[in-house]
Protein backbone atom coordinates (compact mmCIF):
# COMPACT_ATOMS: atom_id res chain seq x y z
CA UNK A 1 0.00 0.00 0.00
CA UNK A 2 2.83 2.38 0.94
CA UNK A 3 4.61 1.93 -2.36
CA UNK A 4 1.38 2.29 -4.36
CA UNK A 5 0.44 5.51 -2.58
CA UNK A 6 3.87 7.00 -3.23
CA UNK A 7 3.75 6.05 -6.92
CA UNK A 8 0.36 7.72 -7.34
CA UNK A 9 1.66 10.92 -5.72
CA UNK A 10 4.92 11.02 -7.69
CA UNK A 11 3.00 10.46 -10.93
CA UNK A 12 0.77 13.45 -10.17
CA UNK A 13 3.78 15.70 -9.51
CA UNK A 14 5.50 14.67 -12.74
CA UNK A 15 2.30 15.27 -14.73
CA UNK A 16 1.72 18.74 -13.33
CA UNK A 17 5.31 19.89 -13.95
CA UNK A 18 5.24 18.97 -17.65
CA UNK A 19 3.86 21.31 -20.26
CA UNK A 20 1.23 20.23 -22.76
CA UNK A 21 0.45 21.10 -26.34
CA UNK A 22 -2.44 23.47 -26.84
CA UNK A 23 -4.19 20.84 -28.97
CA UNK A 24 -4.15 18.47 -25.96
CA UNK A 25 -5.91 20.88 -23.59
CA UNK A 26 -8.05 22.89 -26.02
CA UNK A 27 -9.58 22.78 -29.47
CA UNK A 28 -10.42 25.21 -32.26
CA UNK A 29 -14.14 26.01 -32.32
CA UNK A 30 -15.84 24.33 -35.26
CA UNK A 31 -13.73 21.22 -34.81
CA UNK A 32 -16.33 19.00 -33.20
CA UNK A 33 -18.33 15.84 -33.88
CA UNK A 34 -21.84 14.97 -35.07
CA UNK A 35 -24.05 12.15 -33.83
CA UNK A 36 -25.88 9.74 -36.11
CA UNK A 37 -28.44 7.05 -35.30
CA UNK A 38 -30.34 4.33 -37.13
CA UNK A 39 -32.56 1.28 -36.67
CA UNK A 40 -31.53 -2.05 -38.12
CA UNK A 41 -31.43 -5.82 -37.87
CA UNK A 42 -28.71 -8.24 -36.83
CA UNK A 43 -28.93 -11.71 -38.35
CA UNK A 44 -26.97 -14.93 -38.02
CA UNK A 45 -27.57 -15.41 -34.29
CA UNK A 46 -27.52 -18.90 -32.83
CA UNK A 47 -31.12 -19.03 -31.56
CA UNK A 48 -30.40 -16.02 -29.28
CA UNK A 49 -32.37 -13.33 -31.12
CA UNK A 50 -35.75 -11.76 -30.40
CA UNK A 51 -38.71 -14.09 -30.01
CA UNK A 52 -42.09 -13.84 -31.76
CA UNK A 53 -43.45 -11.60 -28.98
CA UNK A 54 -41.19 -8.79 -30.27
CA UNK A 55 -43.61 -7.67 -32.96
CA UNK A 56 -41.36 -4.87 -34.21
CA UNK A 57 -38.65 -7.40 -35.09
CA UNK A 58 -41.07 -9.68 -36.93
CA UNK A 59 -42.57 -6.72 -38.82
CA UNK A 60 -39.10 -5.48 -39.76
CA UNK A 61 -38.14 -8.89 -41.16
CA UNK A 62 -41.38 -9.09 -43.16
CA UNK A 63 -40.86 -5.60 -44.60
CA UNK A 64 -37.24 -6.39 -45.50
CA UNK A 65 -38.20 -9.61 -47.31
CA UNK A 66 -40.90 -7.77 -49.30
CA UNK A 67 -38.14 -5.61 -50.78
CA UNK A 68 -36.68 -8.77 -52.30
CA UNK A 69 -40.05 -9.90 -53.72
CA UNK A 70 -40.82 -12.47 -51.03
CA UNK A 71 -44.25 -12.80 -49.45
CA UNK A 72 -44.31 -13.94 -45.83
CA UNK A 73 -47.53 -15.12 -44.13
CA UNK A 74 -48.94 -12.58 -41.69
CA UNK A 75 -48.98 -15.09 -38.86
CA UNK A 76 -46.10 -14.55 -36.45
CA UNK A 77 -43.21 -16.68 -37.68
CA UNK A 78 -40.67 -18.08 -35.28
CA UNK A 79 -37.52 -16.08 -35.94
CA UNK A 80 -34.84 -16.61 -33.30
CA UNK A 81 -31.73 -15.77 -35.28
CA UNK A 82 -32.60 -12.08 -35.85
CA UNK A 83 -32.55 -9.19 -33.39
CA UNK A 84 -33.70 -5.58 -33.70
CA UNK A 85 -30.93 -3.11 -32.81
CA UNK A 86 -30.17 0.59 -32.60
CA UNK A 87 -27.02 1.71 -34.43
CA UNK A 88 -25.16 4.84 -33.34
CA UNK A 89 -22.01 6.59 -34.55
CA UNK A 90 -19.90 9.60 -33.61
CA UNK A 91 -18.51 11.27 -36.73
CA UNK A 92 -15.67 13.85 -36.56
CA UNK A 93 -16.11 17.14 -38.35
CA UNK A 94 -14.37 17.42 -41.74
CA UNK A 95 -14.89 13.71 -42.45
CA UNK A 96 -15.27 13.21 -46.19
CA UNK A 97 -17.54 11.13 -48.38
CA UNK A 98 -16.33 7.54 -48.49
CA UNK A 99 -14.65 7.62 -45.07
CA UNK A 100 -15.36 4.64 -42.82
CA UNK A 101 -16.48 5.11 -39.20
CA UNK A 102 -16.96 2.60 -36.36
CA UNK A 103 -20.56 2.11 -35.22
CA UNK A 104 -22.03 0.84 -31.96
CA UNK A 105 -24.86 -1.70 -32.07
CA UNK A 106 -27.20 -2.40 -29.13
CA UNK A 107 -30.23 -4.67 -28.85
CA UNK A 108 -33.65 -3.12 -28.17
CA UNK A 109 -35.64 -6.37 -27.97
CA UNK A 110 -35.34 -9.47 -25.80
CA UNK A 111 -32.37 -11.00 -27.58
CA UNK A 112 -30.05 -12.78 -25.17
CA UNK A 113 -26.87 -12.40 -27.24
CA UNK A 114 -25.60 -10.75 -30.41
CA UNK A 115 -22.60 -13.06 -30.58
CA UNK A 116 -21.77 -14.11 -34.13
CA UNK A 117 -24.28 -11.66 -35.63
CA UNK A 118 -24.00 -9.55 -38.76
CA UNK A 119 -25.52 -6.09 -39.02
CA UNK A 120 -27.64 -5.77 -42.16
CA UNK A 121 -27.53 -2.63 -44.29
CA UNK A 122 -28.77 0.17 -42.01
CA UNK A 123 -29.19 3.87 -42.89
CA UNK A 124 -27.91 6.33 -40.28
CA UNK A 125 -29.32 9.84 -40.04
CA UNK A 126 -28.50 13.09 -38.23
CA UNK A 127 -30.77 14.87 -35.77
CA UNK A 128 -32.56 16.67 -38.62
CA UNK A 129 -33.30 13.38 -40.41
CA UNK A 130 -30.63 13.72 -43.10
CA UNK A 131 -29.20 10.31 -44.03
CA UNK A 132 -25.44 10.53 -43.59
CA UNK A 133 -24.45 7.02 -44.64
CA UNK A 134 -25.08 3.29 -44.42
CA UNK A 135 -23.66 0.75 -42.00
CA UNK A 136 -23.29 -3.02 -42.14
CA UNK A 137 -20.82 -5.75 -41.20
CA UNK A 138 -19.99 -8.42 -38.60
CA UNK A 139 -20.15 -7.52 -34.91
CA UNK A 140 -17.33 -7.68 -32.39
CA UNK A 141 -18.54 -7.96 -28.79
CA UNK A 142 -15.46 -8.17 -26.59
CA UNK A 143 -17.21 -10.83 -24.52
CA UNK A 144 -18.96 -14.16 -24.68
CA UNK A 145 -21.83 -16.18 -23.23
CA UNK A 146 -22.30 -19.94 -23.33
CA UNK A 147 -25.08 -21.91 -21.63
CA UNK A 148 -26.04 -25.58 -21.54
CA UNK A 149 -28.11 -27.80 -19.22
CA UNK A 150 -28.89 -24.93 -16.90
CA UNK A 151 -25.27 -23.75 -16.58
CA UNK A 152 -24.07 -20.39 -17.90
CA UNK A 153 -20.65 -18.82 -18.42
CA UNK A 154 -20.43 -15.18 -19.51
CA UNK A 155 -17.93 -12.34 -19.75
CA UNK A 156 -18.92 -8.69 -20.24
CA UNK A 157 -22.15 -7.79 -22.03
CA UNK A 158 -23.20 -9.65 -25.16
CA UNK A 159 -26.25 -7.58 -26.15
CA UNK A 160 -24.14 -4.73 -27.53
CA UNK A 161 -21.09 -4.54 -29.73
CA UNK A 162 -19.26 -2.65 -32.46
CA UNK A 163 -18.80 -2.90 -36.20
CA UNK A 164 -15.31 -1.61 -37.03
CA UNK A 165 -15.38 0.69 -40.07
CA UNK A 166 -19.01 -0.31 -40.52
CA UNK A 167 -20.37 3.10 -41.57
CA UNK A 168 -19.53 4.43 -45.02
CA UNK A 169 -20.26 8.17 -45.31
CA UNK A 170 -22.36 9.32 -48.23
CA UNK A 171 -21.62 13.03 -47.81
CA UNK A 172 -19.04 15.36 -46.28
CA UNK A 173 -19.26 16.59 -42.69
CA UNK A 174 -18.65 20.30 -43.07
CA UNK A 175 -17.24 22.56 -40.38
CA UNK A 176 -16.56 26.29 -40.12
CA UNK A 177 -13.64 27.36 -37.96
CA UNK A 178 -12.58 30.76 -39.40
CA UNK A 179 -15.07 33.60 -39.03
CA UNK A 180 -14.28 37.26 -39.75
CA UNK A 181 -10.59 36.33 -40.04
CA UNK A 182 -10.66 35.07 -36.44
CA UNK A 183 -10.58 31.71 -34.70
CA UNK A 184 -11.58 30.82 -31.15
CA UNK A 185 -9.80 28.28 -29.00
CA UNK A 186 -11.97 26.51 -26.41
CA UNK A 187 -10.37 24.93 -23.36
CA UNK A 188 -11.46 21.43 -22.38
CA UNK A 189 -11.35 22.48 -18.71
CA UNK A 190 -11.99 26.23 -18.31
CA UNK A 191 -9.39 27.98 -16.17
CA UNK A 192 -8.50 31.69 -16.12
CA UNK A 193 -4.78 31.12 -15.54
CA UNK A 194 -4.48 28.59 -18.34
CA UNK A 195 -6.48 30.83 -20.68
CA UNK A 196 -4.08 33.73 -20.07
CA UNK A 197 -1.05 31.48 -20.55
CA UNK A 198 -2.39 30.23 -23.89
CA UNK A 199 -2.88 33.81 -25.10
CA UNK A 200 0.65 34.77 -24.01
CA UNK A 201 2.12 31.72 -25.76
CA UNK A 202 0.29 32.45 -29.03
CA UNK A 203 1.41 36.09 -28.97
CA UNK A 204 5.05 34.89 -28.97
CA UNK A 205 4.60 32.87 -32.16
CA UNK A 206 5.83 34.22 -35.53
CA UNK A 207 3.26 36.40 -37.36
CA UNK A 208 0.88 36.23 -34.37
CA UNK A 209 2.23 38.97 -32.10
CA UNK A 210 -0.58 40.65 -30.12
CA UNK A 211 -3.15 38.57 -31.96
CA UNK A 212 -4.53 36.49 -29.05
CA UNK A 213 -6.87 37.79 -26.37
CA UNK A 214 -8.40 35.70 -23.55
CA UNK A 215 -12.17 36.21 -23.67
CA UNK A 216 -13.04 34.22 -20.55
CA UNK A 217 -11.86 31.16 -18.60
CA UNK A 218 -12.74 28.85 -21.48
CA UNK A 219 -12.08 30.86 -24.67
CA UNK A 220 -9.11 32.54 -26.35
CA UNK A 221 -9.74 34.62 -29.48
CA UNK A 222 -7.03 34.80 -32.14
CA UNK A 223 -6.97 37.38 -34.97
CA UNK A 224 -5.30 35.97 -38.08
CA UNK A 225 -3.20 38.29 -40.28
CA UNK A 226 -5.07 40.03 -43.07
CA UNK A 227 -4.69 38.82 -46.62
CA UNK A 228 -3.43 35.32 -45.84
CA UNK A 229 -4.52 32.36 -47.91
CA UNK A 230 -6.38 29.29 -46.64
CA UNK A 231 -3.21 27.21 -46.60
CA UNK A 232 -1.33 29.90 -44.65
CA UNK A 233 -4.17 30.07 -42.13
CA UNK A 234 -4.03 26.30 -41.63
CA UNK A 235 -0.25 26.51 -41.14
CA UNK A 236 -0.70 29.14 -38.40
CA UNK A 237 -3.38 27.05 -36.71
CA UNK A 238 -0.99 24.10 -36.75
CA UNK A 239 1.67 26.23 -35.05
CA UNK A 240 -0.85 27.22 -32.40
CA UNK A 241 -1.86 23.61 -31.75
CA UNK A 242 1.76 22.47 -31.34
CA UNK A 243 2.76 25.31 -28.99
CA UNK A 244 3.62 24.17 -25.44
CA UNK A 245 1.70 25.61 -22.47
CA UNK A 246 1.97 24.81 -18.77
CA UNK A 247 -1.53 23.90 -17.66
CA UNK A 248 -2.57 25.22 -14.26
CA UNK A 249 -4.69 22.83 -12.21
CA UNK A 250 -6.32 23.42 -8.81
CA UNK A 251 -5.04 21.53 -5.79
CA UNK A 252 -7.22 18.45 -5.48
CA UNK A 253 -7.42 15.19 -3.60
CA UNK A 254 -9.55 12.66 -5.50
CA UNK A 255 -10.91 9.75 -3.45
CA UNK A 256 -12.80 6.73 -4.74
CA UNK A 257 -14.43 5.10 -1.74
CA UNK A 258 -15.55 2.04 -3.70
CA UNK A 259 -12.04 0.99 -4.68
CA UNK A 260 -10.01 2.70 -1.96
CA UNK A 261 -8.02 4.71 -4.52
CA UNK A 262 -6.48 8.06 -3.50
CA UNK A 263 -4.82 10.47 -5.93
CA UNK A 264 -3.16 13.59 -4.48
CA UNK A 265 -2.36 16.57 -6.70
CA UNK A 266 1.10 18.10 -6.71
CA UNK A 267 -0.05 21.47 -5.30
CA UNK A 268 -1.74 19.98 -2.23
CA UNK A 269 -0.36 21.39 1.03
CA UNK A 270 -0.99 20.37 4.64
CA UNK A 271 -0.72 22.86 7.47
CA UNK A 272 1.00 21.81 10.73
CA UNK A 273 -1.25 19.19 12.32
CA UNK A 274 -1.12 16.19 14.66
CA UNK A 275 -2.80 12.95 13.57
CA UNK A 276 -3.51 9.94 15.80
CA UNK A 277 -5.04 6.81 14.35
CA UNK A 278 -6.10 3.61 16.07
CA UNK A 279 -7.98 0.52 14.96
CA UNK A 280 -10.38 -1.59 17.00
CA UNK A 281 -10.91 -5.27 16.20
CA UNK A 282 -13.63 -7.37 17.84
CA UNK A 283 -13.54 -11.15 17.35
CA UNK A 284 -16.37 -13.43 18.52
CA UNK A 285 -15.35 -17.08 18.83
CA UNK A 286 -17.27 -20.19 19.82
CA UNK A 287 -15.40 -22.65 22.05
CA UNK A 288 -16.44 -26.15 23.18
CA UNK A 289 -16.07 -27.01 26.88
CA UNK A 290 -14.63 -30.53 27.39
CA UNK A 291 -15.02 -32.41 30.73
CA UNK A 292 -11.89 -33.76 32.43
CA UNK A 293 -10.03 -36.45 30.46
CA UNK A 294 -11.10 -39.52 32.54
CA UNK A 295 -14.80 -38.70 32.14
CA UNK A 296 -15.01 -37.87 28.37
CA UNK A 297 -15.91 -41.42 27.24
CA UNK A 298 -18.50 -41.92 30.02
CA UNK A 299 -19.93 -38.47 29.31
CA UNK A 300 -20.43 -39.18 25.61
CA UNK A 301 -21.68 -42.80 26.06
CA UNK A 302 -24.56 -41.61 28.21
CA UNK A 303 -25.78 -39.32 25.42
CA UNK A 304 -24.71 -36.04 26.89
CA UNK A 305 -23.68 -33.25 24.51
CA UNK A 306 -20.68 -31.05 24.96
CA UNK A 307 -21.33 -27.53 26.16
CA UNK A 308 -20.06 -24.49 24.29
CA UNK A 309 -19.34 -20.93 25.32
CA UNK A 310 -18.94 -17.73 23.31
CA UNK A 311 -15.71 -15.85 23.82
CA UNK A 312 -15.34 -12.22 22.83
CA UNK A 313 -11.83 -10.92 22.10
CA UNK A 314 -11.16 -7.20 21.69
CA UNK A 315 -7.89 -6.05 20.15
CA UNK A 316 -7.09 -2.37 19.83
CA UNK A 317 -4.27 -1.20 17.62
CA UNK A 318 -2.75 1.96 18.97
CA UNK A 319 -0.62 4.00 16.59
CA UNK A 320 1.38 6.88 18.04
CA UNK A 321 0.37 10.42 17.19
CA UNK A 322 2.34 11.76 14.22
CA UNK A 323 3.08 15.45 13.99
CA UNK A 324 3.08 16.83 10.45
CA UNK A 325 4.89 20.17 10.39
CA UNK A 326 6.00 20.70 6.83
CA UNK A 327 7.50 23.87 5.39
CA UNK A 328 6.45 24.12 1.72
CA UNK A 329 5.65 20.41 1.65
CA UNK A 330 5.79 18.30 -1.46
CA UNK A 331 3.47 15.42 -2.25
CA UNK A 332 6.31 13.05 -1.36
CA UNK A 333 6.59 14.67 2.08
CA UNK A 334 2.86 14.22 2.63
CA UNK A 335 3.05 10.58 1.56
CA UNK A 336 6.01 9.89 3.87
CA UNK A 337 4.27 11.53 6.82
CA UNK A 338 0.99 9.68 6.35
CA UNK A 339 2.75 6.37 5.74
CA UNK A 340 4.24 6.61 9.25
CA UNK A 341 0.75 5.75 10.50
CA UNK A 342 0.87 2.32 8.79
CA UNK A 343 -2.74 2.56 7.64
CA UNK A 344 -4.66 1.11 4.72
CA UNK A 345 -5.93 3.20 1.79
CA UNK A 346 -9.45 3.16 3.24
CA UNK A 347 -8.08 4.54 6.52
CA UNK A 348 -6.27 7.24 4.54
CA UNK A 349 -9.63 8.26 3.08
CA UNK A 350 -10.96 8.92 6.58
CA UNK A 351 -7.78 10.81 7.48
CA UNK A 352 -8.06 13.09 4.44
CA UNK A 353 -11.71 13.76 5.23
CA UNK A 354 -10.77 14.68 8.79
CA UNK A 355 -7.95 16.92 7.54
CA UNK A 356 -10.39 18.73 5.28
CA UNK A 357 -12.89 19.23 8.11
CA UNK A 358 -10.17 20.60 10.40
CA UNK A 359 -8.99 23.05 7.76
CA UNK A 360 -5.47 21.59 7.80
CA UNK A 361 -5.40 20.69 4.11
CA UNK A 362 -5.40 23.32 1.36
CA UNK A 363 -7.07 21.44 -1.46
CA UNK A 364 -10.41 20.53 -2.97
CA UNK A 365 -11.59 17.15 -1.74
CA UNK A 366 -13.45 15.17 -4.43
CA UNK A 367 -15.16 11.96 -3.30
CA UNK A 368 -16.40 9.66 -6.04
Amino acid sequence: MKRLFQILCITCVSFLLLSARIKDIAKVEGQTVVQAIGYGLVSGLNNTGDNQLSTHTVQSVINMLKRFGLTVPQVNPRIRNVAAVMVTATIPTFSKKGNKIDVTVSSIGDATSLQGGVLLLTPLSLADGTIIGFAQGPLTLGGYEFSALGSRVAKNFVTSGRVPNGLVLEQDIAGKFIENQQIKISLHEPDFTTSVRIAETINRLPRLANSAVPIDAGTVQVKLPDGISQSEALSLISQIELAQVTKDAPARVVINERTGTIVVGGDVQINPVVIAHGGLEIAIQKEIVFPPQPFIALYLNRGYTLDSIVKIIVREQMNPAVAIDLRAPTVQDIANALNLLNVTPRDLISIFQALKESGAISAELIIQ
